[in-house]
C-alpha cells in the first residue's frame, strides 16, 4: 500500500509513509473531545520549552509563523513584546477552532504542513512544536520553512525522537511474536537525532543547534498509555499500520510491560523523547567563520603558553 507521490519543493519522489488524510481525521476527532483539554499536557509542556528558546534569542520578531500549530500551545507561553503578530496554520480546522487565546494578534490558517501557502522570505520566526514527525517529505518541509523565513530569521522546532515510546513498541513487538508469529508496526518511525543536524543543513539553514530532552510520564497501565495517545491525535497513521490488536495480545503486551519497565507502585514509564532544534536563514550580517589558512599561530605554539623563558628561572 505504499504510494510515491511528487516531492513538495522537489524534482524528485519520495516515499509516502502517513496516511495524511487519516492524520487530518484523527486530530479533528482528537479536538472534539469533550474532555480533550486533559490530554494536552505533552503539547503544554513542550510548548512551554519552545517558547523559553523563543526568550533566549533577544530581538522582537515582527511576524512569526506556528506550523502544525494544534491548539496553539506555544502563543500561550508568549508575550506580545516578543512576538508582534502570528500566523498558525494546521492541518486539523477543528483543532484550530479550539485554539488557546493569547495577547499576540492571531490569524489561523488551515493548511498541510507539507504545503505552506506564504510567500518567500515573509516571516521573522517559525516555530512548530510536536507536529513534524508525522510529515512524509521531512527535508522538503524543512526547505518550505528556510524558504518563507526572511534572511537572518530563525527556525525554532520540537519534534519526538527515534526513542520516543521505547517501552510501549518493545513490549507490542514481543506480545504480538509470541501470540501470532510476527509482529507488526503499531508506533510509528521517528528521526533519529543523528539526522536532524544534516536535514537542516540541506535544507539551508546555519548556525544550527539540535539538543535533547527526555520526558517521562507515569500511567496506571498500556491501556492508559494508548487511551491517551488516542486523546492526544497520535494514533498511528501509517499505511503499513495494523488497525486492530487482539485481546490476548495486548494482554500479554501489559504484562511484559509491567515485567520489563513497572515502577514500584505499581505504574508503568513512558518515555518521550524531544528533539528540539534551531537553524537560522543565513545573511550577509552574520558571523561567519574564518578563512582556511588565515590563522596567525599554529597549535604547536600552544604547547609555549605560560611556560617560563630560561631568562625568567
Amino acid at each position: 500500500r505504499l504510494k510515491r507521490r511528487r516531492l513538495s519543493g522537489s524534482g524528485r519522489s519520495t516515499m509516502n509513509v502517513f496516511n495524511r488524510d487519516m492524520k487530518k481525521r484523527q486530530k479533528n476527532w482528537a479536538a472534539t473531545l469533550q474532555d480533550g483539554n486533559q490530554y494536552d499536557y505533552l503539547r503544554d509542556e513542550v510548548g512551554g520549552r519552545v517558547a523559553d528558546r523563543v526568550y533566549d534569542i533577544a530581538r522582537t520578531f515582527p511576524l512569526a509563523l506556528d506550523v502544525g500549530a494544534g491548539k496553539s500551545h506555544i502563543a500561550e507561553h508568549l508575550s506580545k513584546d516578543v512576538v508582534e503578530r502570528l500566523f498558525l496554520t494546521d492541518v486539523s480546522q477543528e483543532t484550530l477552532k479550539r485554539r488557546r487565546q493569547s495577547e499576540i494578534p492571531t490569524q489561523c490558517v488551515q493548511a498541510d504542513e507539507e504545503f505552506l501557502p506564504f510567500k518567500e522570505n515573509t516571516f521573522d520566526l517559525v516555530l512548530s512544536s510536536l507536529s513534524l514527525h508525522w510529515i512524509n517529505d521531512l527535508p522538503g518541509a524543512l526547505r518550505q520553512i528556510h524558504q518563507v523565513l526572511k534572511p537572518d530569521g530563525v527556525f525554532i522546532g520540537a519534534m519526538v525522537g527515534g526513542e520516543t515510546l521505547y517501552e510501549l513498541r518493545c513490549s507490542l513487538q514481543l506480545a504480538e511474536t509470541e501470540r501470532e508469529g510476527g509482529f507488526s508496526p503499531h508506533v510509528s518511525p521517528y528521526t533519529a537525532v543523528t539526522d536532524l543536524g544534516n536535514l537542516l543543513g540541506r535544507a539551508g539553514f546555519n548556525m544550527l543547534t539540535v539538543d535533547v530532552d527526555d520526558v517521562q510520564v507515569h500511567y496506571p497501565g498500556i491501556t492508559e498509555v494508548m487511551t491517551d495517545l488516542q486523546g492526544m491525535g497520535e494514533s498511528n497513521c501509517a499505511w503499513n499500520r495494523k488497525s486492530l490488536l487482539h485481546r490476548d495480545t495486548i494482554l500479554a503486551a501489559a504484562a511484559i510491560y509491567n515485567e520489563m519497565y513497572g515502577n514500584e507502585d505499581g505504574s508503568i514509564p513512558a518515555t518521550f523523547e524531544i528533539l528540539y532544534l534551531i537553524g537560522w536563514k543565513p545573511h550577509e550580517s552574520q558571523a561567519k567563520p574564518a578563512k582556511r589558512g588565515s590563522a596567525t599561530a599554529s597549535f604547536g605554539d600552544l604547547s609555549k603558553i605560560n611556560r617560563p623563558s630560561p631568562r625568567e628561572t
